[in-house]
């Protein structure tokens, strides 16, 4: 009978979703002095290399500009409180960021969205195991 802990529950998650086509990558490889970084510093819990790419690819008529100032939303939705932080990056996902921007003289909106939910292969699913991050680093 085999043991249930947390390795073999995380080994067992990262094989379904490697199942379900996730891209799997080991979160220490991900840290500032791998060579392989896609993170400047342990407190950045974005992997901005990545959602940069995935705003540019799944917004292409939105200006580069307002698709910078989206970026800059996620960036910005950290709070003290977790839950306050989880909820707002929770509706960007789902509903999108809403952007303003001039046009013509006028002031226009827009949404800069995510994920695709309309064609999911347009998407980049990624499953990471012991990601670190550092708060107030």
């Amino acid at each position: 009978m085999s043991i249930l802990n947390e390795t073999t529950i995380e080994t067992l998650a990262i094989s379904i979703l490697k199942g379900l086509d996730y891209r799997y990558i080991y979160g220490p490889d991900l840290n500032s002095e791998s060579q392989n970084s896609l993170r400047s510093n342990l407190a950045e819990p974005l992997l901005l290399p990545i959602l940069q790419n995935a705003i540019t690819r799944l917004n292409p008529n939105i200006l580069l500009s307002v698709q910078q100032e989206a970026l800059r939303q996620v960036q910005r939705v950290y709070s003290q409180d977790s839950l306050a932080s989880n909820e707002a990056f929770h509706i960007m996902l789902t509903e999108g960021i809403k952007v303003s921007y001039q046009k013509d003289g006028s002031e226009r909106g827009d949404l800069v969205w995510l994920i695709d939910y309309d064609n999911l292969e347009n998407n980049d699913f990624l499953v990471v195991n012991q990601y670190t991050v550092i708060k107030d680093q």
